[in-house]
């Protein structure tokens, strides 16, 4: 039985569904609370908000409507706590962070979320290089996500998918482009840069289940979740450039023989490159089995052994504290993501005014658009007017 009608039902629930701020990005702007005895221990947070208008196209008329909302953008608010200590030749660090919702529900009151995106150690040599312990985000379509050039924006918004008038944060480019890679507890090794520019990551990450929990039997995996990732930089001809590949794969089993083992696997890809003021991004990832929104399968829908294609073309512009930017991206899913085939296309610009190191402002309007042959219920426009401000340390 495949029973994705569960994904429109959980959905919404990816409220805090965003990812954290490049590594160095924080790294530049926390605050050291401690330093002394080779030890440190520091703080970094974000906070924004945005005032969004929604025009809703869809199927007949009954959904069709102009929503105005005050909410968060892409990213939610956080705060994040780093701990690192000097021993001999090791270094061991930490992090965690707490990812907070600022819409309260209509029915329920003060139900302002706080969730646990990172919570992790890491030990390091400058021999070996790095093992991490804990919960981070995913391999598998990392710097897809990572590197997005709205990714301090608001992003599609999609009334079929939950999102106008759900209380947590839009999509970014979530679904149109790339899969989200949730956050899992995981075992994961960095190399310690063996050849300039060039770093590998592996690990082990608690699976998931991909097929039913039938009335006879049980879904399980008899092995871990595998992901990996190998990114390059470079220069050349004055250009910088990072390219990645990542890649993930599992099998979910069911102690019931008439339930099909579903063997999911994915590959990313992509290449941006830096000259002066300008920046331009290519992404995709070609998937199987798995959920087209989330790498962690929200919601536990039973997938199929189907495919997902997705890719993002960005470019951007800096010119003093001035970034515009540019995004189209697309995601054809088989029929994972709600039951049945469709494509999820999201086009946008942004304007970013930088007023200092801790105070952005940000303009974005997104076109958003779900075409479904089969089922034009389904089916969707949604234009978004988005204006805010990020506060950051």
């Amino acid at each position: 039985m495949n029973n994705n009608k569960a994904s429109t039902r959980f959905l919404p629930l990816a409220l805090t569904a965003a990812v954290a701020l490049v590594s160095a990005q924080q790294a530049a702007a926390e605050i050291v609370l401690y330093d002394k005895d080779d030890t440190t221990f520091s703080t970094d947070g974000y906070i924004n908000a945005f005032y969004v208008n929604s025009d809703v196209d869809r199927d007949g008329e009954q959904y069709d409507r102009r929503q105005s909302r005050v909410k968060m953008g892409f990213l939610p608010n956080w705060i994040g706590f780093n701990f690192n200590k000097q021993l001999d030749d090791l270094k061991v660090s930490g992090r965690s962070s707490f990812w907070v919702t600022i819409n309260d529900g209509e029915q329920n009151g003060t139900s302002t979320d706080i969730d646990v995106r990172q919570f992790y150690g890491t030990v390091s040599s400058p021999e070996w290089g790095e093992v991490l312990v804990g919960k981070d985000f995913g391999l598998f379509a990392r710097s897809n996500i990572m590197l997005d050039e709205l990714l301090a924006g608001y992003g599609n918004v999609s009334d079929v998918l939950g999102l106008v008038d759900g209380g947590g944060v839009s999509f970014g480019n979530i679904g149109t482009g790339y899969p989200y890679p949730f956050p899992s507890s995981q075992i994961t090794y960095r190399n310690n840069n063996l050849v300039e520019g060039l770093r590998v990551a592996v690990g082990i990450l608690d699976p998931v289940d991909t097929n039913d929990h039938s009335t006879l039997g049980k879904s399980y995996q008899d092995q871990p979740r595998y992901e990996t990732e190998v990114s390059y930089q470079f220069e050349v001809g004055g250009a910088a450039i990072y390219s990645w590949v990542n890649a993930m794969h599992q099998s979910s089993e069911n102690t019931d023989s008439s339930v099909a083992t579903i063997d999911s696997s994915g590959v990313g890809y992509g290449v941006q490159a830096k000259m002066g003021g300008l920046s331009v991004t290519a992404s995709g990832f070609q998937a199987e089995g798995i959920n087209p929104f989330f790498v962690n399968n929200l919601g536990e829908p039973s997938l199929r052994e189907i495919d997902s294609t997705g890719y993002l073309l960005q470019s951007s512009y800096t010119f003093g504290k001035n970034r515009v930017a540019l995004s189209f991206g697309k995601t054809e899913d088989d029929g994972n993501g709600l039951g049945h085939a469709a494509d999820y296309e999201t086009r946008g610009v942004a304007y970013f005014r930088t007023i200092n190191d801790n105070l952005k402002l940000v303009a974005e309007y997104n076109q958003y658009e779900i075409s479904a042959t089969q089922d034009s219920a389904l089916s969707e426009d949604t234009n978004t007017f988005a204006v805010g401000a990020v506060v950051s340390w």
